[in-house]
């Protein structure tokens, strides 16, 4: 999970209230129309109403924008929410992708959100199979069920006064809906239903990445929250990390973009030369000297990883920088944000014979696995 934007804090409320819960996934916003496939039946209806309409067999069904905070499907059309309710066993396909969830249409002036309303576990059968490779093994695939479980509770919650819990994309967690199912993601999120990580009896951000590079970070330091300094986001060793392509790398970040994020950022004229200003207790690059012929400012690392790609800048765990031409060449180690579960790692732990709960246990030590 390579995210754009992450707010940590330590949520304090009992286990029970997200248990069971339906979790609201943003798959579009602003649109005019939206075709979506039904595999079988369905019922379309207004939100509040009793009144349902069935679409009997396979169609296409055309959702529009009609204009004053009204929806229109087919000959339905309402000045409100309207939903598509799928029957057990068919699937919705909206932009190639297959949901078993409700769909929302949500009018927002002269367009619309489709919003799904998705069962907790059937939600994660559509997030794991995006944030982990199904070949992997079960018991890595287990610890990220109870990660990205734990996580969607806290958004959940964070969100509970916004139309939508949590987005479809990196923003929260990659999610294509539970239409699509493999074997071992449907064994990995059966086999710790409804299992969820708490310190001292209450969730917390179970952050996830790719990559440590050797080790995950102090959350801390890389948001500047001090409700990250809890036991479990204080980061840990990694060992079991070093088999992945993504351990070290070589990228080179053109000048213009580095140029851009300069200037954007109060500092006049061409970036002349960078290096490593302040770092974390595991080596990351907390902030970076930027030198022009005009100045100089240090500027955070992670905002510029942001602006520059993470895929393109694969971490701030930064070992050299050198000028090349038409831009700098970063060398480094690890991929993504460096804070909570190494994807890698435990894979690597796994393959060792090291069960879930010891994966979790490593990456996030002090927490203890509850049942919601």
């Amino acid at each position: 999970m390579k995210k754009i934007l992450l707010v940590v804090f330590l949520v304090c409320f009992a286990l029970p209230v997200c248990a069971g819960q339906t979790v609201r996934v943003l798959l579009a916003e602003n649109i005019k129309s939206a075709q979506i496939k039904n595999s079988g039946l369905v019922y379309v209806y207004a939100k509040n109403s009793k009144k349902k309409y069935k679409v009997s067999k396979p169609a296409s069904i055309t959702v529009k924008a009609a204009g004053d905070g009204a929806v229109r499907i087919g000959a339905l059309k309402y000045r409100g929410t309207l939903i598509i309710e799928p029957a057990k066993n068919v699937t919705l396909t909206f932009q190639k992708n297959a949901y078993t969830g409700k769909l929302y249409a949500v009018p927002n002036g002269k367009t619309f959100k489709i919003i799904e309303y998705a069962d907790m576990e059937n939600y994660l059968l559509g997030v794991l199979p995006y944030e982990m490779s199904p070949s992997w093994p079960l018991e890595a695939l287990k610890a990220q069920a109870v990660a990205a479980r734990t996580y969607t509770l806290m958004e959940m919650h964070r969100r509970k006064n916004a139309e939508f819990d949590v987005y479809d994309d990196v923003r929260s967690q990659m999610y294509k809906g539970s239409g699509k199912a493999y074997d071992s993601i449907r064994q990995a999120v059966a086999a710790t239903k409804s299992q969820i990580l708490t310190y001292k009896g209450r969730p917390f951000y179970t952050y996830y990445h790719a990559n440590c590079g050797g080790g995950t970070d102090d959350a801390k330091s890389w948001t500047g929250s001090k409700e990250a300094t809890i036991k479990p986001l204080r980061g840990a060793s990694c060992s079991t990390d070093s088999h992945s392509k993504s351990y070290s790398w070589k990228r080179k970040v053109p000048q213009k973009s580095i140029n851009n994020f300069a200037n954007r950022n109060g500092l006049k004229g061409s970036v002349k030369k960078i290096k490593v200003a302040k770092k974390s207790r595991t080596k990351r690059a907390e902030t970076l000297l930027f030198v022009t012929n005009k100045g100089k400012k240090e500027l955070s690392c992670p905002k510029f990883r942001l602006a520059v790609g993470g895929s393109v800048l694969r971490s701030c765990k930064i070992t050299d920088i050198d000028k090349s031409a038409g831009g700098f060449t970063f060398s480094g180690r690890g991929y993504g944000h460096g804070v909570g579960l190494c994807q890698d790692g435990a894979k690597g732990m796994a393959e060792e014979g090291k069960n879930y709960k010891k994966i979790l246990n490593k990456y996030f030590p002090s927490s203890k696995i509850t049942k919601q």
